[in-house]
């Protein structure tokens, strides 16, 4: 297992990294098929943010969902030490999801149902295609003004929204953009309060392709 490191705004010296790699080496009997673990370290220069500078970001590449964990602190190797404690219980969770998975039924993807109504003229028009590839980010300037929007395209497929929940922890946020595995729609699931959650889902006209087939909704914008 690869594990890089690398600095943001900072310089990361060799005794960090060495230090890095031990502790995040440990972590392969609960990460066996991960190919690599993304280790960022980000500076704070702003003083009133003195108490949580140091900001580490770990990301663990593996051929399942993308399980992320990060933590802050005034000390760079406290702020480690927190996110692997919070990586740590995130891999335990996908392993034993892993150890229960053969006695879930998933639907593939060419049995999710769609809307069957008659297409109407604009549906027929192709999709427009998208200037962003999967995995690539870009970020643009709202007109003259400061404000920068950035934007990245995830490849997606069709989950249960339990599974959503179920990614959305894993990689720590408070929102998972995904395609409802059952309706076949957009959809926004999200953390409200303790352990009670929201979601939002978007009612779309079918596109279809330019030989009048159903277009495949494989591509989710974040």
């Amino acid at each position: 297992m690869e594990i890089v490191v690398v600095g943001r705004h900072t310089e990361v010296l060799e005794k960090f990294r060495r230090h890095a790699t031990d502790k995040l080496t440990k972590l392969a009997q609960l990460a066996p098929r991960a190919q690599r673990i993304d280790v960022v370290v980000t500076h704070e220069r702003n003083p009133r943010q003195a108490g949580s500078c140091e900001r580490v970001e770990l990301t663990v590449v593996d051929k399942g969902p993308v399980i992320r964990a990060e933590a802050c602190a005034d000390d760079r190797f406290a702020a480690l030490d927190l996110a692997i404690a919070k990586l740590q219980e995130r891999l335990r969770r996908s392993r034993d999801r892993r150890k229960d998975h053969h006695n879930r039924t998933l639907i593939p993807p060419s049995e999710v149902p769609v809307d069957v109504r008659p297409p109407s003229e604009d549906d027929l028009e192709p999709a427009p295609a998208t200037a962003v590839a999967p995995g690539d980010v870009v970020e643009m300037t709202l007109g003259d003004s400061p404000v920068v929007i950035r934007e990245k395209v995830h490849s997606a497929h069709p989950m249960t929204i339990d599974d959503a929940l179920y990614e959305m922890e894993l990689v720590g946020h408070d929102f998972y953009l995904f395609i409802d595995a059952e309706t076949a729609q957009p959809a926004v699931a999200y953390r409200r309060h303790g352990w009670s959650y929201g979601v939002i889902k978007l009612d779309t006209p079918v596109r279809t392709n330019g030989n009048g087939e159903l277009a495949e909704r494989q591509t989710a914008k974040v």
